[in-house]
């Protein structure tokens, strides 16, 4: 039974949980314990660590995109302490953020003749920008908005900051008390992503894929290396516990990682 689901998001970044809705989504899950990992941002009111909302545990945590040589992957830091260094970090990329919103929004205006209500503020995404298309006079749902029109390599794609794989696992390893790499299978090399796990202290071995996935290499790479499991939905609205920790697993995580 999942009792703990490591990864999920708010509407601090592109989820559509806010902490008030997040106790009561947890209870529907039957869930003791959630971690709060939104993309490239801290969450403002999660002054600890590890806190507690309405007999949840919540852990405050950051999921942080970096680049390897072969791909981008993205790492999870868990309960977070707010250093000078990764404050920096994550307010860099949120202004980087907001500027890549205008520039996509304005060519998706340009090239639909649209007006987008999207809200130029850090946590800004393109699922924000995906959202304000399918609810514009454009005949574009939001799955079409990114199937050829935002997009990687898509017309109105535009890149965005990512600092290197050695930048952002030493800031987070300097604020996080444990860093894990997230999702591995939804890589497109997979093994070349798990090798980056020998310079971390975790790996996240249940996901939800949405197909069939052997994650045993990554369970057997975490024996092997003593690495902790973790787990989690990877929650962009309110239904938490698709994947996670059970009692015994989340134990020895917490344990582990003195949470």
């Amino acid at each position: 039974m999942t009792v703990a689901d490591l990864h999920v998001h708010t509407t601090n970044s592109d989820g559509t949980l806010t902490l008030g809705t997040l106790a009561p989504a947890a209870e529907r899950a039957d869930l003791a314990a959630v971690a709060v990992t939104d993309h490239d941002r801290l969450h403002p009111d999660l002054a600890d660590g590890v806190s507690t909302l309405d007999g949840i545990t919540v852990i405050h945590g950051i999921e942080l995109r970096v680049e390897t040589p072969v791909q981008r992957i993205d790492l999870l830091g868990y309960g977070v302490e707010r250093t000078d260094d990764l404050q920096g970090l994550v307010d860099h990329l949120q202004a980087d953020r907001v500027e890549r919103a205008r520039a996509i929004v304005e060519c998706v205006e340009d090239r639909l003749g649209v007006d987008l209500a999207v809200p130029f503020e850090p946590g800004v995404g393109r699922p924000h920008i995906a959202r304000a298309i399918a609810d514009s006079e454009a005949d574009v749902g939001y799955d079409d908005a990114f199937d050829g029109l935002i997009g990687d390599g898509d017309p109105c794609y535009v890149s965005r900051d990512i600092p290197p794989f050695a930048d952002g696992a030493r800031i987070l390893s300097g604020a996080c008390d444990v860093v894990g790499l997230a999702h591995p299978f939804r890589y497109p090399h997979p093994e070349t992503a798990l090798e980056w796990t020998r310079e971390l202290d975790a790996v996240e071995v249940a996901y939800p894929y949405g197909r069939e996935v052997d994650v045993e290499p990554a369970a057997r790479l975490a024996r092997e290396h003593d690495l902790l499991m973790t787990g989690g939905s990877d929650a962009h609205d309110e239904t938490l516990g698709l994947a996670g920790l059970d009692g015994e697993a989340f134990e020895q995580f917490r344990r582990s990682a003195g949470i």
